[in-house]
């Protein structure tokens, strides 16, 4: 059969076409995805994320500074937790790292827990009560009684269990949980775990290989 020019002209720029799609999508392909760390936030923005009053271990001047806006009961963050006690560990005395409250509503004790690492940090034992509701999440999110095991843990890391108890029925601590609340929000923060490494947001759990990478990353680059 006979090919007409104007067939011939078709086919050859639909030939054309096709190879220019197929570039193009080769090359979308291979760029990197930007993630919501490839966000830096402005001098006004840090300092409202490392307020002097924020919880914090490691050194002041670490190359590496992580915050964590953190809710107790979030499976997520139970999750992370222990991706941040390797890298901790592993970054010690080269990098920071902090943690500030943002309990979700959803959370039947968010806001319970809370209350009760920030009055044990009343009495200068934050960490191990962060520890003590992080490693044992489980037990407290689905306790009838919360409160009542979270006073156990505050008489197993020796502080005074009556005044505990009394800050958290007060509330006593809760502009300090309002307060990194609303830092949060105006920093965009949405859902928890986030983290800001260096001042760069990253929203969701963070494998151990993905922190690690952003970790080195941030070190190298602040030589």
């Amino acid at each position: 059969m006979k090919i007409s020019q104007d067939v011939k002209i078709l086919i050859g720029v639909g030939i054309v076409t096709a190879i220019i799609v197929v570039v193009a999508a080769f090359t979308i392909g291979s760029q990197p995805v930007k993630t919501s760390g490839q966000k830096v936030l402005s001098e006004a923005q840090l300092k409202i994320l490392l307020r002097s009053d924020m919880h914090m271990t490691g050194p002041k001047q670490a190359k590496v500074t992580v915050v964590e806006f953190g809710d107790f009961q979030c499976p997520a963050c139970g999750v992370a937790y222990q991706v941040v006690k390797q890298i901790k560990e592993e970054y010690k005395g080269k990098m920071s790292f902090a943690f500030r409250e943002y309990p979700l509503m959803a959370h039947k004790y968010g806001y319970l827990s809370a209350l009760a690492v920030e009055a044990a940090s009343g009495q200068g034992k934050f960490w191990e009560m962060y520890d003590k509701l992080y490693s044992n999440q489980k037990e407290w999110s689905e306790s009838k009684d919360a409160l009542a095991i979270f006073a156990t843990y505050a008489k197993e890391i020796g502080i005074d269990v009556n005044k505990f108890r009394e800050d958290v029925d007060s509330k006593k601590y809760d502009a300090k949980i309002q307060a990194d609340l609303s830092d949060g929000n105006q920093l965009g923060v949405n859902a928890t775990p986030t983290f800001f490494i260096n001042g760069k947001i990253y929203s969701g759990a963070l494998t151990y290989d993905n922190f690690k990478s952003v970790v080195e990353s941030e070190l190298k680059s602040n030589k």
